[in-house]
């Protein structure tokens, strides 16, 4: 996969930039994974991925995974978490929302540092702990 070299040194990197680029990351997993469960049409296919990339599931997701994030991958977290977004979710409170782009920045900051299998391995326990939960968007 090509990975663009935004920058040497990715503490350097606007975590509102790691969000953006996370976001895209784990959408496309999110439509592999929903695209694996078989949903036969496109209105299927993008509500099983809604399912997944809202900002509650995604926000519930973290909050579960938080305490298994190392130390820097905290930091990442924290500072997308902390940061400033000029937009608001429609969909979410503002607090969900900022969890969830905490989120997206740790998805971004180990996909462009290269982490590939933690990124995956994330990105998976977080469909785990959607799909168990009983409380989807």
């Amino acid at each position: 996969m090509i990975k663009p070299l935004i920058a040497t040194d990715l503490r350097e990197v606007s975590p509102l930039v790691l969000a953006y680029i996370g976001d895209s990351v784990y959408e496309l997993y999110a439509r592999c994974h929903a695209a694996t469960h078989g949903a036969g049409n496109n209105k299927k296919l993008h509500n099983e991925t809604v399912t997944y990339v809202s900002a509650q599931a995604q926000a519930n997701a973290i909050r579960k995974l938080a305490p298994e994030l190392t130390e820097t991958e905290e930091d990442y977290f924290r500072r997308g978490k902390n940061s400033n977004p000029h937009a608001e979710s429609k969909n979410s409170s503002h607090v969900d929302y900022m969890y969830a782009t905490g989120f997206e920045a740790l998805i971004g900051y180990l996909f462009l540092d290269n982490q590939e299998e933690r990124m995956e391995e994330l990105i998976m326990k977080s469909f785990e702990l959607t799909d168990d939960s009983e409380v989807k968007a």
